[in-house]
């Protein structure tokens, strides 16, 4: 009962924020949790999930490979900018952040609570987008290795 709460109270505050997304993946959810199929289905979700999304992006950042609007001529005229530099360098260091993030993910699944919390206060106070908790737990990953390394 406690997570349907919960999910409400998401759902309300999603509606005030007019965050479709977010309102969609409550709304799939309070569904399942209707139907009564929670405990197999979001167990599957909650160990495939992040992949399924990363595979959804990834789709979508490649379409425009797949539809012909970019070639190798506009990859080659894109490294003759230093801004396409800098964001090839961003595309590495933030891969590499998620793949912390799963690591920390898989390792401390706990801290998974504070990172939805955040990721639906920046979805909802400031319109941000629903990669945050991977992201977010690759930054904090690493923040928590520098402070291994320091104490």
């Amino acid at each position: 009962m406690e997570s349907f709460l919960f999910l409400l109270l998401l759902l309300a505050i999603s509606i005030v924020a007019k965050n479709q997304s977010l309102i969609f993946a409550i709304a799939v959810l309070l569904l399942l949790k209707l139907v009564g199929t929670e405990l197999k289905v979001f167990s599957f979700i909650q160990s495939k999930g992040i992949n399924w999304g990363v595979t959804i992006i990834t789709i979508a950042v490649l379409a425009p490979i797949a539809s012909g609007a970019i070639g190798f001529k506009d990859l080659a005229d894109a490294f003759k900018s230093p801004y396409a530099w800098v964001a090839c360098i961003s595309g590495i260091i933030v891969a590499l952040l998620a793949k912390g993030g799963l690591t920390l993910l898989s390792e401390d699944p706990h801290i998974t609570t504070a990172l939805v919390l955040g990721t639906i206060l920046a979805i909802t106070l400031f319109k941000g987008v629903a990669v945050g908790p991977l992201i977010g737990a690759g930054i904090a990953y690493l923040f928590m290795k520098i402070f291994e390394y320091i104490h």
